[in-house]
């Protein structure tokens, strides 16, 4: 697969995770406990989608790096709003699992990413 086939599928998916996640949001109980993590979840979440064209268009290493580091953030803390959504009781593991398996891998495959560029930067 070359770069613009990879970013393609990357947008694809990313914008396929943030649509899973306005999803989960629409179905939370309409309670503070719920929405104010869920909120946070939703910011982040969508954020992923929204940044990852950022990476491909980016003008130069550092700004690929800058930008790739952004979505591995943004990633991550989705991750950590689904985890506590769970570990408070608000929604059920099944209900979590498959966005909390999708932004775990869309989180190691842009630190992987986000990992090669600072290798590559220092030659």
């Amino acid at each position: 697969m070359n770069n613009l086939e990879f970013a393609k599928k990357m947008q694809a998916r990313t914008v396929a995770f943030a649509v899973q996640a306005v999803k989960f949001f629409l179905k939370l109980p309409k309670t503070d406990e719920a929405r104010i993590p869920g909120r946070q979840f939703l910011r982040a979440s969508t954020s992923v989608g929204s940044n990852y064209p950022a990476v491909y268009r980016a003008k130069s290493n550092a700004d690929f790096i800058s930008n790739v580091g952004t979505v591995v953030e943004e990633a991550d803390e989705s991750v950590f709003w689904l985890e506590l959504l769970e570990s408070a009781g608000v929604c059920s593991g099944a209900a979590v699992q498959p966005l909390k398996t999708e932004g775990s891998e869309l989180v190691n495959i842009f630190s992987s990413s986000l990992s090669t560029a600072k290798r590559n930067a220092g030659r």
